[in-house]
């Protein structure tokens, strides 16, 4: 659907607005539309890949399908790439990092292609057995929606980042039927603060989504009915936070690890589409559990039902004779399915480390419990620590505690675990920041010197585009005009600033009424001094793109309250001033502070 035609089909909000809705009512129905509209983008995507994971594994006879799921990989990732090279120019744009990035520092502008673009890239890549999940593309489809509906209604940046905030926080309750954890997500990952008037909006949004995916999906894929928890475990659940912490430091690492790897190849190169192919296909042989998202996996766990995991294994004929086979093969699928997620990101596909943290969390839980029984020390409930550990692993790798708590929480019906999840997910947060102060989301980011986390003020200067602060009013002059042309251009200007400028534009210095005050008044050289002679060349020139943070620092650096602008090949632009800057910015916070 075309920009204009989604503008028509909006085009009555905004009639209606005017004539029947206060500005905060008005909000509050974007945000169910918004929040509807994500719920159906998630059931479609869910729905669509278990749709098609059932028809690719029909008409396979059993021992034929651990070579099939080897393959299948290799096809979803091929199909992904020809995809995103015909139909979207080879620019994808995977992950919640750029959602988190657009929001930050681009006025939660998100690209439309956005819209369609993560559900059928998601679908090819997962639906054939790619390892990763399907929550981030959902959660950027849904900030997409709002950040576009946004656009299209033309509300200001600060409405229209609420719009996105809660199209992703949908995306994420529709998946799991966990409200209070979508907007929890939204909150820590996207907006990375709440305030007060987004709360209502954002939760009205998630439940919406929620009510949505109820009546149309079973979208909750975890059950566990808990009633208590041991105190005499604390020490453990301890321990577990700590385990789950180094595990996600070690997931963060791998996973951008392989991303650096695998961009030694730019653009869409077959070659790393053979590779990572290849060998994800190699893993899923070794270990079936690492095909897909994975949640079978831990359903199974949750069950109760671990002697299962090797199924469809070439292990599976040891498992008999060692004990300890389960658990070895439980050590290896947690370890690598970071590096299968990497390598099907890496190699062209589309997914994210959401679900992944979930599947790898769920089998540290269970490894860390069943390695403390088989100990013969004691015995602690392993259901308990399998979700524990999903938690623990989620709040370190993408840095939001708060949401792994609450997420457990409702998806699992395990209420009764918040003092334990509170003590595993604190413990795992706190460790993993320690060592790794940015998530799996944003630390790519920052490499690139985009702090997203940065203080407020830094935010709003990152937010005013340079090119509108440039003021053009300043009159150039030659290096041969005349002291007494200088004098009659000093009489006819309002500025007291002159940039000297060659003739093919190049900046050549700047002269000020204060530096060549004492000569105004030596009229005997009039005609034979020139602006050559009385200029003196520019402290420091910034570009038209530079950072504004960065101009003011060199402005009080200087104490000069203009700075030249110049091209790269020294061509001239104009002055950048102080005064407007600071101008510029209070307007921005006055926007930002209103309601």
């Amino acid at each position: 659907m075309s920009h204009h035609a989604v503008h028509r089909l909006l085009r009555p909000l905004l009639v209606w607005r005017a004539r029947h809705v206060s500005e905060r009512m008005y909000m509050l129905i974007l945000s169910v539309l918004v929040g509807g509209a994500a719920g159906l983008a998630a059931v479609l995507l869910k729905n669509a890949v278990h749709w098609g994971q059932e028809m690719l594994r029909e008409g396979i006879s059993e021992p034929s399908q651990v070579f099939a799921l080897s393959v299948y990989p290799v096809v979803g990732i091929a199909l992904t790439v020809l995809f995103t090279k015909f139909f979207l120019g080879g620019q994808l744009g995977r992950g919640i990092g750029p959602i988190i990035y657009n929001t930050a520092r681009e006025g939660s502008v998100v690209p439309r292609s956005k819209l369609y673009s993560q559900l059928v890239t998601a679908f090819l890549t997962v639906t054939f057995g790619g390892s990763a999940g399907t929550e981030a593309p959902i959660s950027v489809t849904g900030a997409a929606l709002g950040s576009n509906a946004g656009r299209v209604l033309h509300l200001d940046r600060r409405r229209r980042r609420l719009l996105t905030g809660c199209g992703a926080a949908a995306g994420v309750a529709a998946i799991f039927n966990s409200p209070i954890a979508g907007v929890l997500f939204a909150v820590e990952t996207i907006l990375l603060e709440l305030p007060a008037q987004y709360f209502i909006p954002l939760l009205i949004s998630s439940a919406t989504a929620t009510v949505v995916s109820k009546a149309l999906y079973a979208g909750q894929p975890f059950v566990l009915i808990t009633t208590s928890w041991p105190v005499d475990a604390v020490p453990f659940y301890v321990l577990l936070g700590l385990f789950t912490a180094f595990f996600s430091v070690y997931m963060i690492r791998t996973y951008h690890w392989f991303d650096h790897f695998f961009e030694r190849w730019p653009g869409l190169d077959w070659r790393k589409v053979v590779l990572g192919g290849v060998a994800l296909g190699g893993l899923i042989f070794l270990f079936p559990t690492l095909y897909g998202e994975g949640y079978n996996t831990v359903e199974l766990l949750l069950r109760g039902h671990s002697e299962h995991l090797t199924d469809g294994s070439i292990f599976s004929v040891y498992q008999d004779n060692n004990p300890w086979l389960l658990l070895v093969l439980v050590l290896f699928s947690m370890m690598l399915k970071v590096v299968a997620t990497s390598i099907t990101v890496g190699s062209g596909g589309n997914g994210g480390m959401f679900g992944s943290s979930l599947f790898s969390g769920a089998l540290a839980g269970f490894f860390f419990a069943r390695l403390i029984n088989l100990s013969g020390l004691v015995h602690i409930p392993e259901v308990h620590f399998i979700v524990l550990g999903m938690a623990g692993t989620l709040a370190g790798v993408i840095h939001a505690p708060l949401t792994a708590i609450f997420l457990i929480a409702e998806i699992t019906g395990g209420y009764a675990l918040f003092v334990p999840l509170m003590v595993v997910t604190s413990s795992s947060y706190l460790i993993t920041k320690y060592f790794e102060p940015y998530s799996v989301y944003t630390r790519k980011l920052t490499l690139k010197g985009v702090d997203v986390y940065a203080n407020r003020d830094r935010g709003l200067l990152a937010q005013l585009d340079p090119r509108k602060l440039l003021a053009t009013d300043f009159i150039p002059v030659r290096p041969s005009t005349t002291l007494g042309e200088l004098v009659d251009i000093f009489r006819h200007s309002s500025r007291d600033l002159f940039p000297v400028v060659a003739a093919g534009g190049r900046l050549l210095g700047v002269v000020s009424l204060n530096s060549v005050r004492d000569a105004l008044f030596d009229d005997a050289h009039y005609s034979t001094t020139r602006v050559r002679e009385l200029m003196k060349p520019a402290p420091v020139v910034v570009g038209p793109a530079d950072d504004l943070e960065h101009t003011l620092a060199l402005l009080d650096r200087y104490g000069h309250w203009a700075l030249p602008v110049c091209e790269e090949d020294g061509r001239y632009l104009g002055f950048i001033l102080k005064t407007d800057i600071l101008a510029r910015y209070r307007r921005q916070l006055i926007q930002e502070s209103e309601a």
